[in-house]
């Protein structure tokens, strides 16, 4: 009876809403329903209930969303009859339904995310189970890879209870035997000093015969040399914490069915759009709305997935599917995609564990975020986790949405130039009054941006997702097209993270952007024209040419991102606070640790210093560790002397010259995680709709001067040159 009733009650549901949805209303009713909507949702997201008002107001907001969605469909397509307006027309409305149906399947997965989960230690008096720590590697500097294995060495974890393997894809066989000299040598220089700096450290140097199926092929070659029954991962920039498998093996212990723990990826430099809009310490980073929202919410469907780097893998669940899968070039997701399908289950931990980097340039930017679109493409094609065999329900939506995700390029590139349709060729793709307009489309666009603030708050701000789908769209599309006509041609390529800008420039892909701008503003001129020329259809011209505004607007904004500030380092500096002395030829002062980096450190102590001491002057720098006693000292050289009342800041930079050297610089600078997680907590504020609206649109007229400013100096009147290798991570 119970089930009987439920049934009922959900048809009378599904028949109610049908009623209001397709309910005939005027303009003035449909308008007035749409701010009472709006303002209950205001309210409710004011309030901050949370919980089961957090989904009424996301239900108040579909409602508006299907009522558009039907008027849309059934009053707004040009007739077929009139191809020239009908095809584009037609091409619009489907970009829009894309965008809602996203928008849908984003609702299922983040509407009631799991809370973060707690700390999950191992069992007291319980042998660990043995672990190898996997570090794939092909063209990272040794100095990064210095860190990286450090850091990893470095884990609280019993000795005999883990080995660290450095998976060298740079030094294989194919490569030093090659008939490019040059390439031989360099191969073979980095197979010695790699293995010196194993050796050194006390980590396993492995490499293989041939490069074959890139990323994934290297991490089975060490599958086949290992015996751990666990399997961390992290890329060559991922530098753990002392903690990560402190707090990520115990869950192993709960379910024998668990083949992932997946950690948040941290980063300590800003990306290209951070860096040249300067919102990276102020704005949430782009990633942290998928680590911190979307992958808690594929974790209640059991559908987190494996991204790569910062997660432990149960080596029985990859022997099932002979290690990690190959076919595409995101051979994270797509392995994630088959153990799902198996019946193994995933465990999402948001707690940052690892700290790594971004492309510091936007052309590698742009080329990292090319290979996440193939490579997903390549899953959504050839592995079609909507019809996979094995997932639950929930699982194929939540893959089906990771993966149509990057379908954005098509729709976004469609909003972008559909007003010029109307403005340049006088053509009819939109059939509907100004009145309509704003009673349905302006009033979609405002609960659009109330159900985003709300399902994602302090971690997106408003129209930063427009902003970073602009600027990868226009290089994206063809990729993305490229795949879909042959999914399996796309191959891997190692994105450039050790870059730095020694002067500022226009990126060498960042003429089309200028282009476009330049269209844009053609239609800001086209605008005025029609109005003047046909006042009986300004208030169309006028609704049209706002829409061209917006896009104008964004437009302007990207010039800012590939306009591309130099930098005098590409080292970011962690504020830290961590008593030490500095020992100057026989002068011992005690002082304080502000900041360090791993190419340096900024010191303040107290005393007066030795009347020799000046630039170029050389010391060493005592810290406290856990690290052996005795041999916590590092070199340094003095860069930057500022005198002060009672104390002197010392700006020192690293002579490191040893492995224990690398040793103390990780423990400095990647030892203690919980310095990720007040980062993360002091760029995570919700400015709101209005004041982040106002927040963005005065960032992006700065950055359109600023863009214009570039090009009008000549910097990108010359082929921009190519981005200077890093010597450190930064």
């Amino acid at each position: 009876m119970l089930r009987v009733g439920m049934t009922l009650l959900w048809i009378l549901a599904s028949i109610l809403a049908i009623a209001v949805i397709t309910l005939p209303v005027s303009l003035q009713a449909q308008l007035f329903a749409v701010l009472f909507v709006l303002g209950v949702m205001v309210i409710l997201k004011t309030l901050d209930l949370g919980g089961v008002w957090r989904l009424v107001a996301l239900a108040l907001g579909t409602s508006i969303v299907l009522r558009y969605v039907y008027w849309r469909t059934t009053s707004t397509l040009p007739p077929v009859n009139q191809l020239e307006n009908f095809i584009p027309g037609f091409l619009l409305y489907l970009a829009e339904m894309y965008s809602v149906f996203m928008l849908a399947l984003s609702l299922f997965v983040v509407a009631a995310p799991v809370p973060p989960r707690p700390s999950r230690t191992l069992t007291p008096g319980r042998q660990p189970p043995s672990v190898d720590v996997f570090v794939p590697t092909y063209n990272e500097p040794t100095k990064l890879l210095a860190n990286t294995l450090a850091s990893a060495l470095a884990m609280n974890y019993p000795a005999d209870r883990f080995t660290v393997w450095l998976l060298d894809d740079g030094g294989t066989d194919q490569k030093r035997q090659s008939d490019d000299m040059v390439s031989a040598e360099s191969a073979e220089r980095r197979h010695a000093e790699l293995n010196a700096l194993c050796e050194a450290l006390g980590a396993r140097y492995l490499t293989r015969a041939r490069n074959t199926s890139a990323k994934a092929g290297n991490l089975n070659h060490g599958m086949t040399q290992s015996t751990g029954e666990l399997i961390a991962v992290f890329d060559a920039d991922h530098a753990p914490a002392r903690d990560f498998l402190a707090e990520t093996v115990g869950y192993f212990e709960d379910d024998p069915r668990l083949f992932l723990v997946q950690t948040p990826h941290f980063f300590l430099n800003p990306d290209p759009l951070e860096r040249n809009l300067r919102t990276f310490d102020k704005m949430p980073s782009e990633n942290e709305m998928f680590y911190g929202i979307i992958q808690r919410g594929l974790d209640k469907w059991n559908a987190a997935f494996f991204c790569g780097s910062a997660a432990l893998l149960r080596r029985e669940a990859l022997m099932e599917t002979s290690g990690f899968s190959g076919i595409s070039i995101t051979e994270d997701c797509e392995t994630a995609v088959e153990l799902h399908s198996r019946g193994w289950s995933s465990l999402y931990l948001d707690k940052p564990l690892i700290a790594g980097l971004q492309p510091a340039t936007f052309a590698s930017f742009i080329g990292q975020r090319s290979r996440w679109a193939q490579g997903m493409m390549q899953i959504l094609l050839l592995r079609a986790p909507l019809f996979k065999r094995g997932l639950s329900f929930p699982q194929r939506l939540c893959y089906t949405s990771s993966t149509l995700f990057w379908l954005f390029p098509f729709p976004r590139l469609m909003f972008l130039v559909a007003p010029l349709f109307y403005l340049f060729f006088g053509l009819q793709i939109f059939t509907a009054s100004s009145g309509e307009f704003v009673a349905y489309t302006l009033t979609y666009m405002a609960v659009n941006l109330m159900m985003q603030n709300s399902m994602y708050g302090s971690f997106r701000w408003p129209w930063i997702s427009e902003l970073y789908e602009y600027v990868q769209s226009v290089h994206l599309l063809p990729a993305v097209v490229s795949t879909m006509l042959h999914p399996r041609k796309p191959t891997f390529n190692v994105t450039a993270k050790d870059e730095s800008i020694a002067e500022s420039r226009v990126s060498e892909i960042g003429l089309p952007f200028y282009v476009i701008f330049a269209v844009l503003l053609l239609g800001l001129v086209a605008t005025v024209w029609r109005v003047i020329d046909e006042p009986y259809r300004a208030d169309l011209t006028m609704v049209v040419g706002a829409w061209n505004v917006l896009n104008l607007v964004i437009a302007g904004c990207a010039l800012g991102v590939v306009s591309e500030l130099g930098t005098p380092t590409a080292n970011r500096r962690i504020a830290v606070k961590r008593r030490c002395d500095i020992q100057i030829e026989g002068t011992l002062l005690a002082g304080t640790i502000e900041d360090v980096s791993v190419s340096g450190v900024s010191v303040r102590v107290t005393g007066a210093l030795p009347p020799e001491v000046e630039r170029g002057t050389s010391a060493t720098l005592r810290v406290r560790t856990e690290l052996e006693s005795g041999r916590d000292t590092i070199p340094l050289v003095f860069k930057r002397i500022q005198r002060g009342e009672g104390s002197t800041v010392l700006g020192c930079a690293f002579a490191a010259d040893s492995a224990h050297h690398n040793r103390l610089i990780a423990d400095l600078i990647f030892a203690d995680s919980g310095q990720w997680q007040q980062l993360q907590r002091a760029r995570r504020r919700n400015p709101g709709i209005l004041r982040g609206s106002f927040w963005f649109f005065g960032v992006c007229l700065y950055q359109t001067f600023r863009g214009l400013g570039y090009l009008l100096r000549g910097i990108g009147s010359k082929p921009a040159a190519k981005a200077k290798p890093a010597e450190a991570r930064g």
